[in-house]
């Protein structure tokens, strides 16, 4: 059946460039015929782009290559010929392109500076290298400067400058002090990319005169030191706040451009009080995970490894308690060239065509230019099978001479890459590298692959036959792979033998002869077997094998699969592994590994140690295996098999389940094939195509299932065209312009046949079309590109192999890819229902402008305002979905009297289309939240003074609110009740004319237009005569309410000896009461474990007192938030301690001045001894005591230990942070321009270099290396 054609006629060139890249010789790694076939030169090493060296070592520019014949060498230095025969300082390596450049014997690096470039030629062309920028590294001193004392002012900012010289490399800085100790860091106190130390804002422990900052210059070894900075911070009180301003980078913006690749390091340091924190984002993104990282306790943003992706406007934010400033850096990433597709080596024969490649992409997009044996190809000499078209050269019909060694270059203005690839053509005749009369030996029912590795210019074809005069190998029983090898997939006795390959072109012929030998498979014809075994008796395991007579087999056991252990009582015998005086370490798995040089088998047992003899008893255990498997009637899709029983053990066999296993494509792997009854021996057995069958039984009785048989003799079936067609076929799109068609692709066994391919096709639905196909094969996925959006699609997939295809498959129905719909939902309409509910109304989209499967719709709805307060809030939108085609919904949950918007959004599988237009909406007045709180106070004979709080919820206009109250009596009756309106501006009400020394209950509500709110209730007393009244009560219940806790205090009046308990619950709720009992007569309590944010009701009662109770009060619980840390140190009894202990410290000091003015007088000498300044007393090197004092300013060589203990030693344990950690010795000096200089190598001592005392410190006689 002929595949649709959608190949135009535009597009036939395309592909016969693509198989003239294909058609390119590989040429085989075996090291004699690389010795034998020439080669153009190929360089393999060569030194870095910029080339940075030590001006004390000698030179070497590495340059190296290979090619047939070996090429020979020669240089360029700044684009001229450079003739090193002429420079006695300079020598080439034998046998090599590597320059030596002796700097060690009075050569001066600073002569040889330079861009280099190799080359190496033979007769075959000319590779070059890259241009090789070869610099000295230099390490300048520090220039003069008088250095002033700073004085700072407390909480003021600071930046002490460091200013490295600059140097090649650039140096790295750290700032230490007078021991060498590294300055801590902070968020306050931090070092900038730029060396400089800022101060966010100083405090008293700065002031300090060693402020010192180091450059370290890693390529020359050297430490360059900078006059010590001196820090004075005076106090002023009180110390003023203030709110961050940016000490670096300074204005509002600015910019930054890096390299594809590179590293990027942003940083922002801010000065204030309180120090500022520093917070980073990408405006309009988010920052890339995985490669972004906060470094300087988060003032330096790094990402690594930038793309072009990660331009764009980073802001990074400084804050603290008084304000905030930002300062917006604009990124630009570029791109030096990097590689799309570098040129590679192209082998070719007389006649052929090929083509060379090389794209590349940078930012700026780079130029691409051509070289043909390291000249420019426009001036190159002519090839006429030679074609260049921009980023390709064309070959076509080349000769032995076209061979050549190409150069790429693509370069941009942030640098160049420079690739050679060679083409070679060759004429050789066929060559096989197998060696001749080589045996293979392979295990019978393995694979077998047959080597015929070969080589040829033009490419030989290559046959294989059976035997020395046997015909050609054909049919489905062999696999030919490309590079030579035969493949038989199933080995059997009968394909041993002598085998022939034959390689042949139109310059010769050759043929090689292999052996193969077929082995029989290794098995384990008794295996050990699970046993049981009482504590210090003696077992056996039985590891008895079948192998083949010329293979020779080692047996190994293990123990939980680890070696047996080192134990005498283990015996290893030739077939079995016996244990004697069992003790429970002993208890675990047995294996019996065989090996042979082919193969491997192995088989397991459980040894069981027990404490005494199991009582004696009919023993039930799952059957042995089914043996003495044999296969009969075999035909092309059915055979026979039979078997016989092993023993039952006490329980008949129920059922016999088979199983079988596919060597050709499963090979291991045991699948389930039918189950028969106990009863039945044999079996029929439903066959499929090409496949390799074994079979083996399992036994079945009540206990459990016996271990496998051994496996039955194999059965390859005929192969066949496929009898099924892939599962689960769907057509759905990925995106608005594609149909992506995935299937379940057919298992191994499924396929019938080799060669299991795929045929997709599809056409759109109800359109007068033809179908499209496309043949695959390995995958189960096929993308159709270009599509309508949305449409709906006819989609099959056909099975096929090499002997046909697969019966005609169903259809299925799927879609193209959704996209956004494209209309929102018209004509909202909203009917206010009642004050907490809405009902929406819109009209459906058209279908066509959904452009998908239609979910549903989305109502965005959101409070703009309370219409009785005035005022805005946070705006946080709620969302409603309706599926399907609904065109209306219900939003509860709504708050009364306030104003709302909404807008509905129409949704399918891609998201979300537009908004509709919002629809604004106001709810009706509701009734009112009961009042804040009630409180009673004031009680006299015969008036009580009411206070409230109006609502929290109004939710309307209030227009009045209602008291009810009434008496109480002593056995708790209530008396009349009577009402009193109240207009809603008033707070507080004094009722008049009570009866005295009566209880009077009260219910207080809020009215809106709407109706009355739910009522707050309170108790009273009015007095008698003025004197305390006898009936027990409980008032003024007060509450102090924090997150998670409250304190619940009150006061009480009546009989002593109480018993208190409080109740509580949360406002408004229908659950019962929670009650705590107060221990003893307390009048308070703390209530633990509460909600935060959340209102609760509370009451306090006294047992034993006709059940009596206070007043209920209402309270909330604050928002969760951090939890606080008390300050110690501003707590009194700290502050306390503290005096005490510094009363002593004073104490002490008086008393031991005293005892030393009593102890005699020291001499002036000892006294100056014992305080000597080791800044302007610097050691002598041969005594150890004092010199002359030499003054810094002036670069004068510093004095051995002037800067170091006494003993010229730095000690590491003073600190774990010191120069120390730079290196591996202890030892130091400073040099003559008060430099300190750390050797890192220990290399001898050189005199420095002839007028180069500006730019170079010359190394010292004693190198510091632990400050490196």
């Amino acid at each position: 059946m002929m595949k649709k054609m959608s190949i135009s006629t535009s597009k036939t060139s395309l592909v016969l460039f693509l198989c003239q890249i294909i058609s390119a010789l590989d040429v085989p790694l075996d090291s004699k015929l690389l010795e034998e076939l020439s080669q153009p030169p190929t360089i393999t090493q060569q030194s870095p782009k910029d080339y940075i060296v030590d001006p004390r070592e000698n030179i070497v520019i590495q340059c190296e290559a290979k090619g047939k014949p070996p090429p020979s060498f020669s240089w360029t230095r700044n684009g001229t010929h450079f003739d090193i025969d002429k420079d006695a300082q300079v020598t080439m390596k034998p046998n090599s392109g590597t320059l030596v450049i002796n700097i060690m014997n009075g050569g001066k690096a600073e002569a040889y500076e330079g861009v280099y470039q190799c080359t190496a030629r033979n007769e075959r062309g000319a590779a070059i290298s890259n241009n090789i920028v070869v610099r000295p590294s230099r390490s300048p001193l520090w220039t003069k400067e008088k250095l002033e004392p700073n004085h700072v002012r407390e909480g003021d900012s600071l930046v002490l400058h460091c200013r490295p010289p600059v140097g090649l490399p650039p140096p790295i800085i750290f700032w230490m002090d007078n021991a060498f100790q590294r300055l801590p860091q902070s968020e306050r106190v931090s070092q900038g990319l730029n060396g400089d130390l800022y101060f966010s804002n100083v405090q008293p422990e700065d002031t300090r005169e060693d402020y010192i900052c180091y450059a370290r210059f890693n390529h020359t070894q050297t430490i360059q030191q900078k006059q010590p900075i001196s820090v004075k911070v005076f106090s002023t009180k009180p110390v003023t706040e203030r709110q961050p301003v940016l000490l670096t980078p300074t204005g509002s913006t600015s910019t930054k451009v890096e390299l594809r690749g590179n590293v990027l390091l942003l940083e922002c340091i801010a000065a204030g009080l309180p120090t500022p924190v520093i917070r980073w984002i990408k405006e309009g993104g988010e920052l890339p995970a995985n490669r972004t990282f906060f470094e300087n306790f988060k003032k330096t943003l790094k990402i690594i490894d930038v793309s072009e992706a990660d331009s764009g406007n980073y802001k990074c934010i400084a804050r603290n308690a008084l304000g905030s400033v930002h300062h917006v850096i604009s990124v630009t990433v570029k791109a030096a060239p990097y590689w799309i597709t570098a040129p590679r080596n192209l082998v070719l024969s007389p006649g052929e065509d090929g083509t060379l490649i090389c794209r590349a992409n940078g930012n700026p997009k780079p130029s691409i230019s051509w070289l043909a044996n390291g000249v420019p190809i426009a001036i190159a000499p002519e090839d006429p099978s030679r074609k260049v078209d921009g980023d390709t050269i064309i070959f076509s019909h080349v000769q032995e001479r076209s061979s050549a060694v190409y150069q790429c270059n693509a370069s941009n203005e942030y640098g160049y890459l420079l690739a050679n690839a060679f083409v070679n053509v060759l004429a050789e005749p066929p060559r096989i590298l197998t060696p001749a009369n080589k045996l293979y030996q392979v295990i019978a029912d393995s694979p077998a692959l047959l080597d015929c590795a070969y080589f040829g210019s033009p490419k030989p074809e290559i046959e294989w036959f059976k035997g020395v005069k046997g015909s050609i190998l054909r049919g489905n029983e062999y696999v030919f792979h490309d590079n030579g090898t035969l493949e038989i997939p199933v080995a059997q006795k009968n394909n041993a033998g002598t085998y022939t390959c034959v390689a042949r072109n139109k310059l010769g012929k050759i043929q090689n002869e292999v052996q193969l030998e077929i082995k029989d498979p290794t098995m384990i014809i008794k295996q050990p077997e699970y046993k049981v075994i009482q504590r210090y008796g003696q077992v056996s395991f039985e590891c008895i094998i079948k192998h083949d007579s010329t293979l020779l087999p080692t047996v190994t056991w293990l123990k939980d699969n680890d070696e047996l252990p080192d134990d005498e009582r283990f015996l290893v015998g030739k077939d079995n592994l016996t244990i004697m005086n069992v003790t429970d370490k002993d208890d675990g798995t047995y294996t019996c590994i065989v090996n042979t040089t082919l193969d491997s088998v192995s088989a397991s047992a459980v040894l069981t140690v027990v404490a005494a003899p199991p009582t004696p008893a009919i023993i039930y255990a799952r059957p042995n295996p089914p043996f003495d498997l044999e296969l009969t009637g075999q035909l092309e899709r059915s055979i026979d098999l039979s078997w016989l029983p092993g023993d039952e053990n006490n329980s008949p066999i129920t059922s016999f389940v088979i199983e079988f296993e596919d060597a050709l494509h499963e090979p291991g792997v045991w699948r389930y094939q039918t189950e028969v009854p106990g009863s039945q021996t044999t079996a029929q057995l439903k066959l499929s195509p090409y496949v390799n069958y074994s079979f083996r039984v399992i036994a079945v009785n009540r206990i459990g299932r016996s271990q496998p048989s051994e496996p039955s003799e194999q059965y390859l079936t005929k192969s066949a065209s496929p009898d099924e067609n892939p599962a689960n076929v769907q057509g759905i799109g990925s995106e608005p312009d594609n149909l992506v068609i995935t299937w379940e692709p057919l298992k191994g066994f499924q396929s019938n046949g080799p060669g299991l391919q795929y045929k997709v096709s599809w056409r759109q639905k109800d359109v007068d079309d033809e179908w499209t196909s496309v043949i695959v094969a390995n995958v189960s996925k096929y993308i159709v590109s270009g599509t309508p959006t949305f449409v709906p699609y006819e989609v099959k997939v056909q099975a096929l192999n090499d002997l046909g295809y697969a019966p005609e498959p169903s259809e299925v129905i799927g879609h193209s890819g959704e996209d956004l719909p494209m209309v929102a939902p018209g004509n909202v309409q909203v009917h206010v229902i009642n004050s907490t509910l809405a009902k929406v109304h819109w009209d459906p989209v058209p279908l066509k402008s959904v452009r998908g499967h239609l979910q549903g719709y989305k109502v965005y709805y959101w409070k703009v305002q309370s219409l009785s307060r005035r005022s805005r809030r946070h705006v946080e939108k709620k969302i409603l979905t309706f599926r399907g085609n609904k065109t209306f919904g219900m939003l509860p949950g709504l708050e009364p009297y306030s104003s709302y918007k909404l807008n509905v959004r129409v949704v399918n599988g891609k998201g979300e289309g537009p908004a509709s237009p919002d629809k604004v909406f106001k709810t009706p007045e509701g009734v009112p939240s009961s009042p804040s709180f009630l409180k009673i106070t004031n009680p006299t004979l015969d008036s009580l003074t009411l206070e409230w709080g109006s609502p929290t919820h109004p939710n309307g206009v209030l227009t009045s609110y209602t008291l009810k109250f009434q008496p109480i009596n002593n056995t708790h009756e209530l008396g009349p009740l009577v009402e009193i309106r109240i207009p809603a501006n008033e707070s507080s009400l004094i009722l008049k004319n009570l009866n005295y020394s009566t209880r009077y209950k009260f219910y207080f509500n809020a009215q809106t237009s709407v109706g009355s709110g739910s009522q707050i209730t309170e108790e009273a007393v009015t007095i008698m005569d003025e004197v305390q009244p006898l009936y027990p009560r409980i008032r003024n219940v007060t509450t102090a309410a924090a997150e998670t806790y409250a304190n619940i205090s009150w006061e009480y009046e009546g009989p002593d000896h109480a018993n208190f308990y409080v109740e509580y619950g949360v406002a408004g709720s229908k659950e019962d009461w929670k009650k705590e009992i107060v221990n003893g007569s307390r009048s308070f309590f703390v209530l633990k474990g509460l909600t935060p944010g959340t209102a609760y009701k509370v009451r306090v009662g006294a047992e034993g007192l006709s059940g009596f109770r206070s007043s209920e009060d209402v309270f909330e619980t604050g928002p969760a938030m951090a939890s606080r840390q008390v300050d110690i140190a501003t707590q009194g009894w700290f502050i306390g301690l503290m005096c005490a202990v510094a009363l002593l410290i004073l104490i002490l000091l008086i008393v031991c001045f005293i005892r030393r003015n009593k102890g005699g007088k020291y001499p002036v000498k000892e006294k100056e001894d014992a305080h000597a300044d080791p800044e302007i007393q610097p050691m002598k090197e041969d005594d150890g005591t004092f010199g002359e004092y030499s003054d810094a300013e002036d670069h004068k060589p510093l004095k051995k230990g002037s800067r170091t203990p006494s003993d010229r030693t730095v000690k590491k344990e003073d600190s774990d942070d010191s120069l120390v950690d730079y290196g591996e010795g202890v030892n130091g000096q400073f040099n003559e321009d008060g430099s300190f200089i750390g050797q890192y190598s220990g290399k001898k001592e050189k005199e420095p270099a002839e007028g180069n005392e500006s730019s170079e410190a010359p190394s010292p006689v004693n190198a510091m290396n632990s400050f490196v």
